[in-house]
């Protein structure tokens, strides 16, 4: 046997979002038989992370492949978790684990978003009138930012001519500009008749919904533009071979982390403060240590939901 395989999701207090989770958790559990698989989160909701890493353990597993479920590198890729699998070290004598790269600007990635473009993109529109808005999380990482709008560029590059879109544009739905109203906006008056908003998620979840409520209400207010949400990413079967990829790399010991603009490690002008900033875990509602008067630990001051 394979050394288990760890998902380490965000959490959200939408219901559905958890329930797509576990799914895919199972689905991974279906595919491979020469592994386990668990999952939990690192916030918000349950199961925590600790939950998972107590099941493997209980097995009889001291050495886990942790994938972080995450699409940008930014503070909970590159700090929350790790500071969580470092407290699981503590918590479980002789517990190792080797760590995967967030999901990033994947082929297979380009190639969902592409097809959650069709699902609501019909005939195209006429004349190249279509335009992408790519909406991303947000962050107060640069680094994190910087890859959604490299998505967006290379959806540009790629796909946008095949399938009759004029042009895409990045957004956030927080903690980022362009707003979805400002992304939206500007295409309008970029001459897009047609919008497709394509969000860069996962799994459902409050800041999803959030986008559709934005965009719909934005569409409200500006009837001769068509506006058309697409869905999210979702349990899928490509979901799951850029898991499998990214396991094996980790198992590999070839994860190609790009640390050149990581504020945690460079310099980056407007924010070398960072640079070495102590990174610990999200205190989870459901884990032990909650409660015991600790705070986020790199200060993020996060004042969203998911």
């Amino acid at each position: 046997m394979k050394p288990p395989l760890l998902l380490a999701g965000h959490g959200t207090r939408d219901d559905k979002g958890v329930a797509e989770f576990t799914a895919f958790v199972e689905r991974l559990g279906r595919r491979f038989d020469d592994r386990e698989v668990a999952g939990g989160f690192i916030e918000l909701s349950p199961p925590p992370l600790t939950d998972a890493v107590g099941e493997l353990y209980a097995k009889g597993h001291r050495r886990v492949v942790a994938v972080p479920m995450m699409l940008v590198a930014a503070g909970h890729a590159k700090g929350d978790i790790p500071g969580a699998l470092a407290r699981e070290k503590e918590r479980h004598d002789g517990l190792e684990y080797v760590y995967g790269r967030p999901l990033g600007p994947h082929s297979t990635m380009l190639r969902l978003l592409g097809e959650r473009l069709d699902d609501v993109q019909g005939d195209g529109g006429a004349d190249g009138d279509t335009a992408v808005l790519l909406v991303g999380r947000g962050s107060t990482d640069p680094d994190a930012n910087s890859e959604v709008a490299k998505v967006a560029r290379l959806l540009q590059e790629g796909q946008a001519k095949a399938r009759g879109v004029a042009f895409v544009e990045p957004a956030f739905i927080s903690l980022a500009w362009p707003s979805v109203p400002e992304g939206l906006d500007r295409i309008r008056r970029l001459g897009a008749k047609r919008v497709v908003v394509l969000p860069y998620f996962l799994f459902s979840g409050v800041l999803p919904d959030r986008v559709v409520d934005q965009s719909m209400e934005y569409a409200n207010e500006h009837p001769e533009l068509d506006v058309r949400c697409a869905p999210v990413i979702g349990d899928c079967d490509g979901l799951a071979d850029m898991i499998a990829e990214r396991y094996d790399e980790a198992l590999q010991g070839d994860i190609r982390m790009n640390c050149d603009t990581c504020v945690y490690r460079i310099a980056m002008p407007g924010f070398e403060d960072k640079v070495g900033a102590p990174q610990v875990p999200h205190h989870h509602p459901d884990d032990p240590s909650h409660g015991h008067g600790h705070g986020h630990g790199h200060g993020h001051g996060h004042g969203h939901g998911h």
